[in-house]
């Protein structure tokens, strides 16, 4: 893989990840950019000790624009978008409306004395996987998916790096029904400033097992578990099992797991990321073949925080869809967005044997 650095007009960043060791990459950005929004602002919540990101700049981002004012698609001598290069392999860039960013600005200390502010530091990327506008993830070749992964071992390592950045999480979100704004394949990389919600509740229940079993890893045993079960396990291979979590929340909900504890990509061998692309592959057009209609999902990398309790954690994607039958979504209404206690339609032990026999 070929790795290409460069710098957008408004000062953003630009990595090519090419296939060919000859691939040139010097076109320069030949738009008329304004200067990059600044940071947001991040407030506390103290009824749930969370922190809450207002990025109000995000309003004015790009909504379903027609694939030929498409900005992910590659530059043409007639339209100029945000990769300068005619194609491309996989394409990794700054977001040009970020959630959190490097250029803060000062902000209040407090909002009440209960609500402290802290500046939106971070980083936000955009990760494209292809330059066809009309495939999707599941149409991509193993090598392809290779290169993606790659892509996302590097970023995480050097946005785990920044100062301050506590966890990176890398996530694809697929289909308007989850609220995509463009419907170019592409992903995006989040470097959190602090520990999100959902990895908080995970290793506080990591950390109760060690204490428990002697320093066991909670995940590590709860897939060896699945697999003994097989009963929710819809594939797998020498390195990685896919199975529904004998708890789902969602619908049609998978987790696809190295058998080996790993804390995040860059830690996977070249064998573990070579058998991971034909099993996603096939796990992905099981989810398409479900319904006879794309799926809408969400693909959520779950990596261990860069900074602490990274032996809590174990490397897996979560793979989750709000479709709970062809003509039906499932919507979080007052049960789940007001106490966050889910209700799921569909048992996991049906929704392995549909996607088994999908």
């Amino acid at each position: 893989m070929k790795r290409t650095e460069m710098w957008l007009a408004d000062g953003r960043e630009l990595i090519y990840f090419d296939e060919r060791d000859d691939a040139v990459r010097d076109q320069p950005d030949r738009r008329e950019l304004p200067p990059p929004p600044p940071a947001s602002q991040l407030r506390y919540d103290p009824l749930t000790d969370e922190w809450v990101a207002l990025a109000v700049h995000r309003q004015t981002r790009t909504f379903l624009p027609p694939a030929d004012q498409c900005p992910l698609c590659p530059s043409t001598a007639d339209r100029l978008s945000e990769i300068p290069a005619p194609d491309y392999a996989v394409v990794v860039f700054e977001n040009r409306f970020p959630a959190l960013s490097g250029r803060v600005v000062d902000e209040p200390d407090e909002i009440t004395p209960f609500t402290p502010v802290r500046p939106g530091r971070g980083r936000c990327e955009v990760v494209c996987f292809t330059d066809d506008h009309h495939t999707c993830f599941a149409d991509l070749p193993p090598s392809r998916v290779r290169t993606v992964l790659d892509a996302l071992a590097d970023r995480t390592a050097v946005l785990g790096e920044l100062d301050g950045v506590e966890q990176v999480f890398c996530f694809e979100n697929r289909g308007v029904e989850i609220g995509v704004t463009l419907h170019h394949p592409h992903g995006q990389i989040y470097a959190y400033p602090f520990l999100p919600p959902r990895t908080r509740s995970l290793l506080a229940a990591a950390r109760r097992h060690a204490e428990r079993t002697g320093g066991r890893n909670l995940y590590a045993d709860v897939l060896a578990a699945e697999r003994e079960a097989g009963e929710r396990v819809v594939a797998a291979n020498e390195h990685w099992t896919a199975y529904v979590p004998a708890a789902a929340r969602w619908p049609f909900e998978v987790h696809l797991a190295p058998h080996r504890p790993v804390p995040d990509i860059p830690a996977l061998t070249d064998a573990e990321r070579d058998a991971f692309g034909p099993l996603y592959l096939d796990l992905l057009r099981r989810f398409d073949g479900l319904f006879g209609t794309p799926m809408p999902y969400i693909a959520a990398w779950h990596q261990a925080p860069v900074r602490v309790d990274r032996e809590l954690g174990h490397l897996h994607l979560q793979l989750f869809s709000i479709r709970r039958a062809a003509d039906k979504l499932k919507y979080l209404a007052g049960s789940e967005s007001a106490m966050g206690v889910f209700i799921n339609d569909v048992a996991p032990e049906r929704a392995a044997a549909l996607l088994r026999a999908a």
